[in-house]
């Protein structure tokens, strides 16, 4: 070869070689802003346009949306990728290469031209770079520093993708209850035998939760529903009422009396759940519950109130039919005394009873002779109208407040000599009867309600109903009663007339007397009566 051959290829390396140092500058100033560009070869066989990140930028930024496109690269594009990224230097010197002279002349003419500046691209022309993360500043950091290597790796790890197995088509997925079945396990079949349990216990806590709640409110809406607590018996009025009294128990007894206890108790067990019909003593304990409602209202904490006690003989079986009675009528009888056919009457001093009430004389007899305040109760032959708000108590004056001292004097000497006998004593105050200290009770407890301004609202009122005279003895009672420090509300003196037809204008809820003779004429009128047994007419009714 001469040496003008070896002179042009030198000149034509010398010119590849300027040539890619300017193609070098040019594409590390392109890969700072975010924009690659290709050599004039690359222009003519222009390349897919790739981002900072090397992925290829399909669609341009348009005028009126400035998001670009998210779409996944293909296999086609990943390869096109690891193409573009190649160094173009050995594109280019394999084309020089095969380039013939008058080629290569034309080179060195153009090469010999400066190049002219490359112009700004305008802006909707390329699109902006994206904010980059951490992880994508490190990953073009690494694209600086080997281009080629990590193209490559693009490339490959775009082929390890494309050797993956064929994803199942949906029409052969299962669900996770079908693969459970197929490949369970102990602990599964453990938890779905417990799963039902599990809710059914949620369900029945929910449920009682619920329950409760309502109740809760129930209570919070009506506060009259709590039950109040008996008050002490040291401090408590307490009546002694037999079960006899109290409801009415006829038909028992008739079987008893004729059929004998084993009968009876069949009787009472086989109709425990049916209701007792009220007795005669039934609107007076109703009464003295009133009075117990209106002191609580007055005084929360009072104790000094009405304490009813049932005292009966019957056996404990029969006690499920009383208490069912008691519930149903709202009876607040909450001690209960069932001796089995033994006579009650040794237990009335250890309930510490103040007054006791039985259908049975007999009994009522005992408790007189052991001192304690009783009186035997019958029911008026018709019905009356009783007050609900008042509690209304009417007492005879001899033998039943007062002593039987005038009943021996007029029983032995007349009536001349009895008003004699009530002029000369006039001041002197008759001894007390059997019934005095339970008229003490029912004014110890109005002059509470006195206390409170309520006299005439007062829910007791006593009667004084007796035979005497108010002229000729009448002086004597009104000076005792007045000397025992008691107030008596009405004072009816009758003279020996009638007293049922007083009675009925009353309507006490219990009419005290110790003449039978009284009682029956009281009964005709519908009063319910107790007769008290006490003194000479204690053997005179016997």
């Amino acid at each position: 070869m001469s040496q003008t051959s070896l002179k042009q290829k030198k000149k034509v390396s010398e010119l590849n070689n300027s040539k890619d140092s300017i193609d070098t500058e040019k594409r590390k100033d392109s890969e700072k802003s975010g924009v690659r560009l290709s050599t004039q070869e690359s222009q003519e066989s222009p390349l897919p346009k790739t981002d900072s990140r090397g992925y290829v930028v399909r669609n341009q930024w348009s005028r009126t949306s400035r998001s670009p496109s998210t779409r996944a690269p293909s296999v086609d594009e990943t390869r096109s990728k690891s193409a573009s990224l190649k160094l173009p230097a050995s594109s280019t010197t394999s084309r020089t290469s095969s380039t013939s002279p008058s080629q290569q002349d034309s080179q060195k003419e153009l090469s010999a031209q400066p190049s002219p500046p490359t112009p700004p691209m305008p802006l909707d022309s390329s699109p902006p770079t994206p904010p980059e993360s951490y992880s994508q500043s490190r990953r073009s950091s690494k694209m600086q520093e080997n281009p080629e290597a990590w193209a490559h790796g693009i490339a490959r790890d775009s082929m390890q993708l494309r050797e993956y197995p064929p994803r199942t088509p949906p029409t052969e997925w299962k669900s996770y209850a079908q693969r459970r079945t197929t490949y369970s396990t102990q602990l599964d079949r453990d938890c779905l035998s417990q799963l039902p349990r599990q809710q059914q216990l949620e369900e029945e806590e929910e449920d009682d939760e619920a329950y409760w709640a309502s109740v809760r409110t129930l209570y919070e809406k009506t506060p009259s529903c709590s039950r109040p607590r008996p008050p002490k018996p040291k401090h408590a009025i307490t009546i002694a009422v037999s079960s006899r009294a109290l409801f009415n128990m006829v038909d028992g007894r008739k079987i008893f009396e004729e059929e004998g206890l084993e009968k009876y108790m069949e009787y009472q067990l086989t109709n425990e759940n049916v209701i007792l019909t009220p007795g005669p003593a039934f609107r007076f304990v109703k009464a003295l519950q009133h009075v117990n409602a209106r002191l609580r209202d007055l005084y929360p904490n009072e104790q000094d109130l009405f304490d009813i006690v049932l005292m009966t003989n019957n056996h404990a079986q029969v006690g499920v039919r009383l208490i069912n009675s008691v519930n149903h009528y709202g009876l607040l009888i909450d001690r209960f005394c069932l001796t089995g056919g033994k006579s009650p009457i040794g237990y009335l001093k250890a309930y510490l009873t103040n007054l006791y009430l039985s259908a049975d004389s007999e009994k009522v007899q005992e408790a007189i002779q052991e001192g304690i305040a009783s009186a035997t109760m019958f029911d008026g032959a018709k019905d009356m109208a009783y007050c609900d708000t008042q509690l209304r108590v009417a007492f005879d004056g001899d033998a039943v407040l007062f002593s039987d001292e005038s009943e021996h004097i007029t029983k032995e000497h007349g009536l001349d000599k009895f008003f004699q006998h009530e002029a000369l004593f006039e001041n002197k105050p008759l001894a007390q009867g059997p019934l005095k200290g339970f008229l003490e009770d029912l004014g110890r407890l109005q002059k509470k309600f006195y206390a409170k301004d309520e006299r005439l609202l007062c829910p007791i009122r006593t009667y004084l109903v007796t035979a005497r005279s108010a002229a000729s003895s009448g002086a004597r009672v009104l000076k005792t009663l007045r000397r025992w420090g008691l107030e008596i509300d009405e004072a009816l003196f009758l003279a020996g007339a009638p007293k049922g037809p007083i009675l009925v204008k009353i309507r006490p809820h219990i009419f005290f007397d110790d003449h039978m003779f009284h009682i029956e004429g009281a009964q005709k009128f519908g009063t319910i009566t107790a007769h008290v047994p006490y003194g000479i007419n204690q053997k005179m009714n016997n």
